[in-house]
């Protein structure tokens, strides 16, 4: 059965969570910035299949270099034109997280090349920095924002999200493990409002 653990939990720096799938591939979700990720990888799992980005704002990508150093992972995202990326993860893409498949959905609005990870059977969702906790949202007002992007891409993970989920992982703050599709709608509302 898949273990996530957000690495970044107590870390006192402007980081993003840095997700451990555990299981038969071990990978990291988002590297986080300005902490030592690398030994908090080492103290749960002997080594990385493969790196994946929510996207490539600096708070998810600063202990990218660290990581590649340690594990000799590929750095999997959506654009393959960025310097960090090895491997491009195209829209629909089915990329193994531990012991699940998930899905790639291209859901920009945030920043161009943002992809959140869906994995139907397990009710599971990586959310990157699409949607938060208690209907939280993305910020537009950075470069590659774009609200109205924003509003179609929830709309998008709504319709993706297609069975129970039990349990989502956003970019920043708490995981939600009670009725996540609520705070989904949430945030959806939200930014319609905004």
């Amino acid at each position: 059965m898949t273990s996530i653990r957000n690495l970044a939990a107590g870390v006192r720096s402007m980081t993003s969570n840095a997700f451990l799938v555990e299981g038969e591939r071990p990978v990291l979700v988002d590297a986080g910035d300005g902490f030592d990720l690398v030994e908090r990888v080492e103290e749960r799992v002997d080594g990385l299949a493969a790196l994946v980005l929510t996207h490539t704002h600096p708070d998810h990508v600063g202990n990218v270099d660290d990581v590649v150093a340690a594990f000799d992972v590929d750095v999997w995202g959506f654009d393959s034109d960025h310097p960090l990326v090895d491997r491009a993860v195209a829209d629909g893409d089915a990329l193994r997280l531990g012991d699940d498949d998930f899905e790639a959905l291209h859901t920009p609005g945030h920043k161009d090349d943002h992809v959140c990870l869906y994995a139907a059977d397990p009710g599971l969702l990586f959310a990157g920095d699409l949607v938060f906790a208690d209907g939280g949202f993305g910020r537009t007002d950075l470069a590659e924002g774009d609200r109205a992007t924003l509003i179609d891409s929830i709309e998008r993970l709504r319709e993706a999200v297609d069975g129970p989920l039990k349990a989502m992982y956003a970019g920043h703050g708490p995981a939600v493990e009670t009725d996540p599709s609520h705070d989904i709608e949430l945030a959806a509302r939200a930014a319609r409002m905004g």
